[in-house]
């Protein structure tokens, strides 16, 4: 295998762009950003809109709908 065909396979820092939140972890994704990580060393870095530190279904903020509750005040309304 060439080495224009190896996958670069590495650490890089994922961040939510819209909280703390950070993770290191492994990845072939590329980005030309770096940050500076806990440890002191540089990373690749790339910054996510939506993680599971600002997704509202995994910070309990998430409206949830009560399906069986609109059938029957549907059913209620137009009388079926």
């Amino acid at each position: 295998m060439s080495k224009e065909n190896q996958i670069n396979y590495r650490p890089v820092v994922f961040q939510d762009a819209s909280s703390d939140f950070a993770i290191l972890t492994r990845s072939t994704i590329k980005t030309k950003d770096t940050i500076k990580w806990e440890d002191g060393n540089e990373y690749p870095l790339v910054r996510m809109e939506v993680t599971s530190a600002s997704h509202p279904f995994f910070t309990g903020q998430q409206n949830i709908l009560d399906a069986e509750g609109r059938v029957d005040r549907f059913r209620k309304k137009y009388g079926r």
